[in-house]
């Protein structure tokens, strides 16, 4: 499987801002590969505003579609009209590994639920439109088996094809190159024995590789 996540690195922050009728909506996205991770972005959004009317929250700690490392919150809000609006944007990104938080500062005007429930989500959707993604590629790890003479053909072809080497291993027989394949792609290694001219000794490693 291959999907974008934000391309921000660990305790960084991407912030957009909104006003809806004098209230403020202050969007806070991280990189969430895991619950930890969005847990880091709700601490700091709280320390840096703690005098805000609400942080509400919606995080995706997986590969989108994920259905249990997921979860939105409210915080004081109506039920239903920010938590959950905010996590139907993340959702509809198609983005994994995402965690928001939006800060609100109350202007003396009330919206009502539909009023809340869309600008919630106009805040998630306005922060979404400049935030840095990467592609994830999910891989599973296979050990192949060469011979010396053999290394240097099979690292070329790797590269080649894009195939990160996430382990070498030598011992007197030869060397043990641990590969991260792709999950998307049937595993097939015929190319790589057409040029090396013999069949490949290969087998799947237990730990699956990203």
């Amino acid at each position: 499987m291959r999907y974008r996540v934000p391309d921000l690195p660990a305790a960084q922050w991407h912030t957009a801002e909104i006003d809806v009728e004098k209230s403020q909506f202050l969007a806070w996205l991280c990189h969430a590969p895991d619950v930890g991770a969005f847990g880091a972005l709700l601490e700091a959004a709280r320390a840096a505003h703690p005098n805000a009317s609400h942080h509400c929250t919606a995080y995706i700690a997986g590969p989108p579609g994920e259905q249990t490392l997921i979860g939105f919150s409210d915080d004081g809000e109506p039920g239903g009209t920010a938590g959950r609006p905010m996590y139907q944007v993340l959702q509809g990104s198609q983005l994994g590994e995402i965690g928001c938080v939006v800060i609100r500062y109350f202007g003396g005007t009330k919206l009502g639920t539909g009023g809340l429930a869309r600008a919630y989500a106009q805040a998630v959707s306005h922060a979404l439109e400049s935030l840095p993604t990467r592609e994830v590629i999910e891989r599973d790890a296979y050990a192949l088996r060469l011979t010396f003479a053999s290394e240097a053909i099979a690292r070329a072809w790797c590269d080649e094809q894009m195939i990160p080497i996430e382990q070498v291993d030598y011992d007197g027989e030869g060397v043990k190159l641990t590969i991260g394949w792709p999950r998307d792609h049937t595993f097939d290694l015929s190319p790589l024995e057409n040029r090396l001219k013999c069949t490949l000794d290969a087998s799947p490693v237990n730990a699956p590789t990203f």
